[in-house]
């Protein structure tokens, strides 16, 4: 039995007519008969009262009609699905990203995915402490856009921007782009800042900007969350250094001061892909231009 059969059977069921039938299904008279008697053969199940001028269903008949109607529909649905998996417009994908491209590269990004790959699903993950390499090997993400570039021999990364990072003060602040002449004038300030401990890539760079000027900053609070960070520095609650990007939050109430120090952001995912979303997707981050 086969799917082909099972369609012939649908399509002569619904027609009652052998003639018309063997016209819309693109085939002889002679072989749809052979093909329908093959399938009560198989079955052992008559599926059709038939004679020189009539064919009707039998009841079983009429119960395989019932069931195989939407069974072969959605089969046929999956079956477009898979194609267009295989084409590379729809399935679905994972994405880790850092909070910073929250609120500029990411929306555009995924605009222009809606745009050109309707059909794709996405699935968003901001890790806070995670191995974005680690995550890949393991199939937990797809896709990691990274502050650093991954260096492992079954991993690609493509660098797409580089961005200053930048102090964050409440627009009352004493501190400005005049008068700031070292950030060792921010000693005695309140800061509101990723953890140092952390291992992820801007915490490191965090540690060495402030052992580059001889001081350990007065951490007030601490948050993994760059979006809760620049709020509560608009709450005038302390300062921060963020990456430039936080910018197009647009919160009241603050400015960003550029340092000299910048970081990168990379996109990674894993070497000889078979994926083709996948490939689709990254060129697409690829065309996507910051303000």
């Amino acid at each position: 039995m086969t799917i082909q059969q099972i369609k012939y059977f649908l399509e002569l069921a619904k027609e009652l007519h052998f003639w018309n039938t063997a016209e819309k299904v693109f085939i002889s008279q002679s072989s749809l008969s052979r093909q329908i008697q093959a399938l009560e053969d198989e079955l052992k199940i008559q599926l059709f009262e038939r004679d020189k001028r009539n064919v009707k269903l039998t009841d079983a008949g009429k119960f395989l009609q019932e069931q195989w109607t939407d069974k072969v529909n959605e089969f046929d649905q999956i079956l477009r699905q898979a194609k267009k998996i295989d084409e590379g417009n729809s399935g679905t994908i994972s994405i880790t990203y850092p909070g910073s491209i929250a609120f500029e590269f990411l929306p555009s990004f995924l605009k222009i995915l809606n745009t050109n790959l309707p059909d794709l699903k996405i699935e968003l993950t901001e890790p806070t402490d995670e191995n974005h390499e680690k995550l890949l090997l393991d199939y937990r993400t797809d896709i990691a856009f990274s502050r650093d570039e991954i260096k492992n021999g079954n991993i690609d990364s493509l660098n797409l921007y580089s961005e200053p990072i930048c102090l964050v003060v409440p627009k009352n602040h004493w501190l400005n782009e005049k008068s700031l002449n070292s950030i060792t004038d921010l000693q005695n300030e309140k800061f509101i800042i990723s953890g140092l401990h952390q291992t992820t890539f801007f915490a490191s760079l965090m540690r060495s900007l402030f052992a580059k000027y001889g001081f350990e900053p007065k951490t007030t609070i601490e948050s993994d969350f760059g979006g809760m960070i620049i709020n509560l520095v608009s709450k005038e609650l302390g300062i921060s250094i963020l990456p430039l990007s936080f910018k197009s939050a647009k919160l009241e109430n603050l400015r960003f001061i550029e340092l000299e120090e910048k970081i990168d952001l990379y996109v990674s995912w894993r070497k000889n892909e078979q994926n083709k979303t996948i490939k689709k997707v990254v060129q697409f981050a690829e065309t996507i231009e910051l303000k």
